[in-house]
This record gives C-alpha cells, sequence and structure tokens, in this order.
C-alpha cells in the first residue's frame, strides 16, 4: 500500500434499512471503510451483523439508502445500469454463498460465461483461461459435468473459478469456504491468497472461520451492523478467544 493511492473501495457513512412491511430494519448504520489495492481483508461478525449486506453494496448487487460507495473510483449511486453491469464484469469478481451456478450449463461453461460477456478473448484463449482455473481449483476431470451433479465443495470450487476467470482487481467473497472441508476450505484459502500475491488482485471476503481470519492482512470487526474496529488477524483471534470465555 503505498502513500497516496487511491482507495479501491470507499464506503462513507453508509446507511442500508430493509423495510419488512410495515417495520424498518437497519441492516448498516452509518459505516465507514476504505480497503486500499492489494489488501486482503476479512469482514467478521456474528450472524445478522451486516456482513452480506456490505459485500452486496461494495459488489454492487444492493444499492445504499444513504452515504457513498465507491468502487474503482466510481460513486455507485451515480453510474446508470450499464455501467453498473460494467463495473460488476470488468472490474469486480463475486463468490456468492449460494454458488448462483446456471444448472443448464457445464462446469466448462460456468466458468466461461463471464469471459463470453466481457468479448476479450477468443474462444482458444477462453479455453486455456478455463482450463487453467479449473485445475487450480481441481475441477478439470469435472469440465463436462452439470452443477447438480457435483457435491456442494466441488460448486463452491467452480464459483471461486468463475469469479477469478475475468482477473478481476476485487474478488468478494461471502464465507467462501462455509460449504467446504477443512483441506478444501485451505486450498481455495491458499489459491485466493496466491491470486492476491502474485497479480496483486485485492480480496474482501466474510467469514465465521478463524482458520480463515488468520490469513487476512486486517480484519475488520462488524456487530449490529456498525463497524466496532479493523484490527490485525491476531488481535481479532484473541477477541474472538476471549468472547468465547466470556459466554
Amino acid at each position: 500500500m503505498s502513500a497516496g493511492q487511491s482507495p479501491i473501495v470507499s464506503i462513507f457513512d453508509v446507511t442500508k434499512d430493509y423495510s419488512l412491511g410495515k417495520v424498518v430494519v437497519p441492516a448498516l448504520r452509518g459505516v465507514d471503510l476504505k480497503v486500499f489495492p492489494g489488501e486482503f481483508i476479512s469482514i467478521a461478525g456474528p450472524s445478522g451483523s451486516g456482513k452480506t449486506t456490505l459485500l452486496n453494496l461494495i459488489g454492487c448487487v444492493d444499492t445504499a439508502t444513504a452515504g457513498v460507495v465507491s468502487v474503482a473510483g466510481q460513486d455507485t449511486k451515480k453510474l446508470t445500469e450499464k455501467e453498473l453491469t460494467n463495473l460488476r464484469l470488468h472490474t469486480i469478481g463475486f463468490i456468492f454463498q449460494s454458488f448462483n451456478l446456471v444448472s443448464v450449463l457445464s462446469v466448462f461453461q460456468n466458468v466461461e460465461f463471464p469471459l463470453l460477456l466481457q468479448r476479450k478473448l477468443n474462444k482458444a484463449e477462453r479455453k486455456d483461461r478455463v482450463m487453467q482455473l479449473l485445475e487450480q481449483v481441481g475441477l478439470a476431470q469435472h469440465e463436462k459435468h452439470r452443477p447438480n451433479e457435483l457435491s456442494g465443495g466441488q460448486r463452491q470450487r467452480v464459483a471461486v473459478a468463475r469469479a477469478l476467470v475475468t482477473r478481476p482487481q476485487l474478488v468478494l467473497a461471502d464465507e467462501p469456504t462455509a460449504n467446504l472441508d477443512s483441506v478444501t476450505g485451505q486450498h481455495i484459502i491458499d489459491l485466493m491468497k496466491e491470486l492476491n500475491q502474485k497479480e496483486g488482485t485485492t480480496f474482501i471476503f466474510s467469514t465465521h472461520d478463524a482458520k480463515v481470519m488468520n490469513h487476512a492482512n486486517a480484519v475488520v470487526r462488524l456487530a449490529d451492523g456498525k463497524i466496532l474496529d479493523r484490527v490485525t488477524s491476531a488481535e481479532a483471534q484473541r477477541a474472538m478467544a476471549a468472547g468465547a470465555e466470556g459466554h
């Protein structure tokens, strides 16, 4: 993180409310956050603390009720639908908790899909890129399978490959290891870490998993829709341990 570098994500005084009938439920309350290029950041907090909401706002999947969300120097509130689509397609990779794979497409086609939308690579280049990533996530031999023929862990790995295939500047991952056994989970984190170091890709991921938090260069702790603090992973783990003892 060099001096004078602009943040890739800048969130200022952001509020997000959801209406449930006549009741307004605040998901985020006055959140400020800056993330710089090349960071590997974990958003930590209990269920319902606002982690997914925060990722959805950064990923332009949802819009803030108030405040400013800037991604790659663009105020997302001021972008047209087409500009938002472009930002998502060319700048952001998103690994959803629910995978969001297309059931009628094969593993290969699911991963290739963002490249087709981008229209930057020819068929041979796309094939190389997709197979390289399927190799990295250990699914090259499943390229012709459909998502329903895969285990949850395998589907998660397809989702990871799809998010990384466009070489996005920013990858958002909502509980990327939640559906995985510990070995596969570790493999996914190693892959993310490798891309972070080799390509300078920025990662923001939410997690409950202390092992995943371990790899972050900073942990942003959320509670009740507010940011408590931004600490090192060691400090976050100590706080978690202390909290566990206190219960």
